[in-house]
This record gives C-alpha cells, structure tokens and sequence, in this order.
C-alpha cells in the first residue's frame, strides 16, 4: 500500500489509521482468536502502518500521523474487552510514537470519537432506551455525527497543530467528564 503510494504521489504528508473492528461478548467468552483478530486489526495494524509511513517520512522531516482510537482509549465499557485494550494501547502508541518520531519533524495525535453510530455499533442504535441513556449521559445530549470529527482530524492534519504531538484529542461531546445524569424518573424521586 505504502509503495503504491510513494509511487504513484512521491510522498506521504499524512497518516491518518483509521482501520478497526470489534467483537461484543462477555470478557470469559473471548476466544484466543477473537483477541487476536481484534489486537491484529486496532493495535498492530496501526504500529506496522505507522512504521512503514514513517520511514518515508523520516527523510524529509515531516509529517503528520493521526491515529484514530476511541473514547475507550480513556475509559473500559463490559462486553468490548479486546476493543477497550486495543484503543488503550492506541493511545499509549501514539505516545510512544510522538516521542520516537519527533525530532524528525513528524507528529503523532490520537483521535478518540466518542459514540457516534457506525458499522460496528449500528445494533446498539436499533435500541431506543439504550440510545436514551448513552445520549443522558453525553452533556451535548446526542450522539456525533460523522462532521462533528471534521474539524478536529483537518486541524491534526494542518500546520496549525505543528507543536501538538503525544497528544489524544477526545470529540466525544462531553461524555469523558464522567458526569451520570439522573433519569427524568430518579430526579423525580430525588426532589420528593
């Protein structure tokens, strides 16, 4: 893929590895090949993407590589073990990344969506109290939207973010500050 590239552009200003999947089950009926499909694709793809990129990077000082992880880089949620692990480990990666990578001109930010429907979690939005919670607890009061993420990935890309590497960039509307919102029913009850 990256030879492709290189061959057919010269060159790669920017990385942007947005590859993922996910398996929900609980953690004890995770199978050995379930964690490996899902660490392969999240984790491991984005190191081996980023080091292949990298090295065509790092001759011309510069670059911009964003890795997209997920509000679970910050937090771990029941029944998406392996995915919480993997977007935990994208996070420590970019890190580790940034500071491997920096004196060649090249930074290395994590974008971390909060809930927004997608592929693999469309399911859970076929349900309407559970869409009723998840969106009780963002203090924007909904889920994202695919041009919510617009503005974030185009300035992690541009030179205005030159000085911000290392960093995970949450759009997550808010879901992050861990606040639980009370039901209409329990601050009901809370006011009695």
């Amino acid at each position: 893929m990256v030879d492709t590239v290189i061959k057919e552009m010269g060159k790669i200003d920017i990385l942007v590895n947005n590859a993922g999947c996910n398996i929900r089950k609980p953690a004890v009926d995770i199978t050995w090949d379930e964690w490996n499909t899902v660490l392969d694709t999240n984790l491991r793809g984005t190191f081996f993407v980023s080091q292949a990129v990298a090295k065509h990077m790092i001759p011309r000082k510069y670059g911009r590589i964003i890795n997209i992880g997920s509000v679970t880089s910050v937090f771990g949620y029941a029944g998406i073990t392996p995915y919480c692990a993997s977007r935990g480990g994208v996070k420590q990666l970019t890190m580790s990344l940034a500071d491997d990578w920096g004196a060649y001109g090249i930074t290395v930010n994590c974008l971390a969506p909060g809930w927004f429907k997608t592929e693999q979690n469309k399911v859970l939005y076929e349900d309407k109290e559970w869409v009723e919670y998840i969106c009780d607890r963002i203090p924007l009061k909904r889920p994202g939207q695919p041009d919510d993420l617009d503005g974030a990935i185009v300035f992690l890309a541009s030179d205005e973010s030159k000085y911000i590497t290392g960093q995970t960039l949450l759009v997550d509307g808010g879901i992050s500050t861990g606040a639980t919102r009370a039901t209409s029913k329990a601050a009901g009850r809370a006011k009695k």
